[in-house]
């Protein structure tokens, strides 16, 4: 086997013979380079020439970074030909054998997809299994692919197999029953209690289906191919097969080998030993050229990419060749950086088919941003016409005039040392830029002109290995799995640049109207993203030293509580209003009356003796209500059932508010299960008389009357 790097420029005369039977290639002073991937056969050299993409490629790009060497270590020409001596682990070797076959299997999804273009595809029929001449190694693929076109076209033999497995089977031997069973005789008839039937032995033809057809089931749940299984056999399966693969099956093989006789039997046999041996010649015929290749591989990462995260047809009516020419690689919508709900936003992706840890460029960059402003105006556009976005998108805020933030990131390709193709994750790229922001103002994160950009690598084994299966459920479990991380780590880099905060106005201040007044200092910093349409979201930048003073000032009219982004704006709001009224000092007018619905009194008052209990906010209307007249609360009223009486107290104290966090463990609480608590004192010896409770000294009105929780 024969490998080969895309792009790499190889010295002519090292890889000359190699080469033969391929064109076109690129002769640069005295250097040629292959700018294609895949498969094909090399009739001088009677071996298969892999093509391998340049991810296994690092280094080259400035003079610091050193030559270009495959996984960081080998140069290209050193590891040209795996059949000779040469650096590579075994671990290594094992890994190029079976990346070869997710390669292949890639290119063939890739052009059975009628959207692709098929013009950078160049193919040539597959070798047929033969007894012709010998290659002088085989590969992996090679025996994947022989396996396979031994079940098309030997469907024959196995139902010959089958047919003759099963004939006769429990037949009874009358001549062997009759002369070696005793019969008893009942009514003049003789009966025989134990019939000789024809047993069934061993059948090593069996046997051998059983292993061939386990091998293609495996092979079809690893890398994807149809396993066209037509023979109802026990397969071999799950631990049962792994020991055949760690070496049970070359022993197993090896003790049935003498067994078969046919032609058919005995290719069968070889054919399986090779899948298990992994280093036994395939006989096929080496006259036919074939070959499997792909120019600008590029184009199968984006197609990869695209398939696995982005949206097919494009939302919106959206098209990937935009306006103004440029072709987005991927858009697709997804849930909103900063509302917990199921407000949308679009995503933007694009693809870099790079070396591994390729630096990009700013033209790259520069285009990137480009991509996102033609997405905004074409939402606009809709909007401005009278129309709606059938995803629902709008990016655009009529009352703040702020722009929803829209994710727009790179995808670049990786390889984990480990070579681990179940690594599904994306992680930061570990260049030296991998987040970029271009802005015209200064802390104004939802402006039309602050535009982000995130840089990210993909474990290239892991996606290439999941399209190349081909298996629906599984890519779109993973979309959706990697459309979440996008989202949380996207949302975990904005943290670190700023801070947001949940956003209400006071009790008397219209908000529109202050954010008209003063449209020039909240412009870009406040965005409405919330289905509470109250409710606004802030955005200050951590660093800069203005943040606090925007931030105090727009407290005199509206409260205001720091918010992670995704959480919920309610809750933050709500605590923001309970700290709020417990800094308001008491007023000297204390005529509310607190009713707390409590069942079994008598014996709950017992644990509140003391004259001290906590009475839990759930956070409702009526709690805000209750928070907003703290200080006007005189009384504490227990309301039994009607008519089972009421006890009311006079507080010895103002109420305070406190964090569940804060409580003495011994205070009473009537529910457990609140975050924030009124604490309230009062006498419980000097209960005051029911009748005094419709007396002019406590007032008794819907306005001063707050209902606690049930005790």
């Amino acid at each position: 086997m024969r490998i080969l790097i895309e792009e790499y420029q190889y010295e002519v005369a090292a890889v000359k013979d190699i080469l033969h039977g391929i064109d076109p290639l690129t002769d640069i002073e005295g250097k040629v380079s292959i700018h294609y991937v895949g498969y094909y056969y090399n009739s001088l050299l009677k071996d298969c020439v892999f093509i391998l993409p340049k991810v296994l490629l690092r280094g080259g790009d400035n003079p610091t970074d050193g030559p270009e060497l495959v996984f960081g270590k080998y140069k290209p020409e050193d590891i040209a030909n795996l059949d000779e001596k040469n650096p590579l682990s075994q671990q290594e070797r094992d890994f190029i054998y079976k990346f070869a076959v997710w390669i292949y299997r890639a290119i063939v999804v890739y052009k059975n997809d009628k959207r692709n273009d098929s013009s950078i595809i160049y193919h040539a029929q597959i070798a047929q299994v033969n007894k012709g001449q010998c290659r002088l190694s085989n590969t992996y693929l090679d025996i994947l692919l022989s396996l396979l076109q031994f079940n098309r076209e030997n469907r024959n033999f196995f139902f010959f197999i089958l047919k003759n497995l099963h004939s006769g089977f429990n037949k009874i031997n009358w001549i062997r029953t009759i002369g070696t069973t005793t019969a008893i005789v009942q009514r003049n008839c003789p009966v025989y209690l134990n019939p000789v039937n024809k047993e069934r032995k061993i059948n090593f033809d069996e046997e051998l289906l059983v292993i061939f057809f386990s091998i293609l089931n495996y092979i079809g749940d690893t890398y994807g191919f149809s396993k066209e299984i037509d023979c109802q056999f026990d397969l071999i399966t799950g631990k049962r097969f792994e020991t055949y693969l760690k070496g049970y099956g070359k022993t197993r093989l090896l003790q049935i080998k003498y067994k078969y006789f046919s032609d058919k039997a005995l290719e069968l046999w070889h054919l399986c030993f090779a899948f298990f041996d992994e280093a036994r010649q395939v006989f096929i015929n080496t006259e036919q050229k074939e070959y499997l290749l792909v120019k600008n591989f590029y184009v199968v990462f984006e197609a990869i990419i695209d398939e696995l995260i982005g949206d097919k047809p494009l939302p919106d009516g959206m098209d990937k060749r935009q306006e103004d020419g440029k072709i987005v690689d991927h858009l697709f919508t997804a849930q909103s950086l900063i509302d917990r709900e199921d407000k949308q936003t679009y995503y933007i992706g694009d693809s870099k088919y790079y070396k591994m840890g390729h630096e990009l460029g700013p033209e790259a960059v520069y285009k990137q941003y480009t991509y996102a402003r033609n997405v905004i105006q074409w939402n606009l556009d809709i909007f401005n016409n009278g129309g709606q976005a059938d995803s629902g998108v709008k990016l655009r805020d009529d009352v703040t005039e702020g722009y929803n933030i829209i994710p727009n990131f790179f995808i670049s390709a990786k390889v984990s040392e480990s070579f681990d193709y179940s690594d599904d994750g994306i992680d930061k790229t570990d260049r030296r830029h991998n987040k970029h922001k271009k802005m015209q103002f200064k802390n104004r994160l939802f402006d039309r002109d602050t535009l982000l950009l995130f840089h990210y690598d993909v474990n290239f084994l892991f996606v290439l290995s999941l399209y190349a299966r081909d298996n629906t459920l599984q890519k779109a479990k993973w979309k959706q799995e990697i459309r979440d991380k996008f989202r949380r780590e996207i949302q975990e880099w904005l943290q670190t640049d700023y801070d947001f905060y949940a956003m209400q106005a006071h009790p008397g201040v219209d908000a529109k109207t202050y954010i008209k007044e003063h449209f020039q200092d909240v412009l870009g910093k406040i965005y409405t993203p919330f289905k509470n349409e109250t409710v606004f979201s802030l955005a200050l930048e951590s660093k800069n030293p203005e943040s606090e003073a925007i931030r105090t000032e727009l407290g005199k009219y509206f409260y205001i509580k720091e918010l992670a982004l995704g959480d919920d704006p309610i809750s933050a709001i709500n605590a923001a209003k309970a700290e709020a009224h417990a800094m308001i000092p008491a007023e000297p007018s204390k005529d509310g009356v607190l009713m707390v619905m409590m069942e079994d009194y008598d014996a709950k008052s017992v644990k509140f003796a003391d004259g001290r209990i906590a009475i839990g906010l759930k956070m409702t209307d009526e709690s805000m209500r209750i928070l907003e007249n703290i200080q006007s609360i005189g009384f504490i009223l227990f309301h039994i059932r009607r008519d089972e009486g009421q006890h009311m107290f006079a507080l010895t104290s103002s109420c305070e508010v406190r964090p569940q966090t804060s409580l003495d463990g011994s205070l009473y609480r009537n529910i457990n299960t609140a975050n924030l608590y009124l604490l309230v004192s009062f006498d419980p010896s000097a209960e005051l008389e029911s009748s005094s409770i419709h007396s002019s000294k406590v007032p008794w009105t819907k306005q001063t009357r707050y209902d606690a929780q049930y005790g």
